[in-house]
């Protein structure tokens, strides 16, 4: 084992023991909100009142879809959802189409982020139609693919759990603007985590990110990572706004033509009311992995109980 690896490896052990450790508290402040000074995350954990949802959907014929939330790096929860969902799907009456969607952010703020690709693309699913989506932090990823310098930035809401997870550990940057020659080697640093991540992704995992769709419509049903901005015909909405957009959709009123099915605003449940359904519980803190079953007109959701 080289010295380089043996030194990856210590370092990925004492990361996850600090995360570990952090578990208790981190939860806690998940259950108050996180404040400017909590773990990498960019949104504090959204706290909406519960509204009934009176609006009838209806999914296409003879197709049930599982919808699968926000998983962050989780292959543990990953791998127990998709148990229950396989156990459900044998309910089904003979002949039913079976569709998981996945709605983005598979990798980052988790250190299995690698393994969720994994078994992604795996012969795991080999019984259902799959339809990826991109999330905000997928589009990070490929970003850093063609920018090192973007590497300090994503590290800050998760990134370096995802480059651990493929063996490299994100440079130490704190002192990088203490003097000109911190600032050199700073960047010399990234540019060689940068050229090492570019050469040693496998292919496949390539092939998949740059694979993931923006949004998909199925029968009253559309699926997208963020949410839509009001008022603007889906043809019409920007990537940035299906990837990043939070308070716009979330607060408006006016339901769209289709029950929007989302992700990327962590909430203490699923959430559902006449316009939307949130599926992103927080399962990299809050151990709930959480997916909608869509069948003819009834909704349900299944859900990873925290360990």
């Amino acid at each position: 084992m080289s010295k380089l690896t043996q030194q990856i490896q210590k370092s990925f052990i004492a990361r996850l023991g600090q995360l570990t450790r952090s578990t208790t508290s981190l939860r806690a402040r998940m259950r108050k909100g996180f404040d400017s000074t909590g773990p990498q995350v960019d949104t504090p954990i959204r706290q909406a009142p519960v509204q009934a949802a009176t609006r009838v959907t209806e999914a296409p014929e003879g197709e049930c879809l599982y919808a699968i939330g926000d998983i962050h790096g989780r292959r543990d929860l990953l791998e127990r959802l998709l148990e229950q969902i396989e156990q459900d799907s044998e309910t089904l009456p003979a002949g039913t189409k079976r569709t998981l969607v996945f709605l983005g952010d598979y990798i980052d703020r988790g250190l299995q982020s690698r393994d969720v690709i994994d078994v992604l693309i795996s012969d795991r699913l080999k019984n259902f139609e799959t339809v990826f989506l991109m999330g905000n932090h997928e589009e990070a990823l490929l970003r850093f693919l063609s920018d090192a310098n973007f590497g300090k930035q994503w590290v800050r809401y998760g990134g370096g759990e995802t480059l651990y997870s493929y063996g490299f550990q994100p440079p130490n940057t704190r002192t990088s603007l203490t003097s000109h020659e911190a600032m050199t080697a700073a960047k010399k640093a990234w540019e060689k985590v940068w050229m090492g991540f570019r050469e040693r992704l496998p292919k496949e995992h390539f092939e998949f990110y740059n694979s993931l769709q923006s949004y998909h419509v199925a029968g009253d049903y559309l699926f997208v990572h963020a949410g839509m901005r009001p008022d603007v015909p889906l043809e019409q909405q920007s990537a940035r706004d299906l990837l990043w957009i939070r308070d716009e959709f979330l607060d408006d009123t006016k339901e769209f033509d289709h029950m929007v099915v989302h992700g990327h605003t962590p909430a203490e449940g699923v959430f559902r009311d006449n316009r939307r359904i949130g599926l992103d519980t927080g399962a990299f803190i809050s151990g709930r992995l959480s997916a909608a079953r869509l069948f003819k007109t009834d909704v349900s959701f299944l859900e990873t109980s925290p360990v």
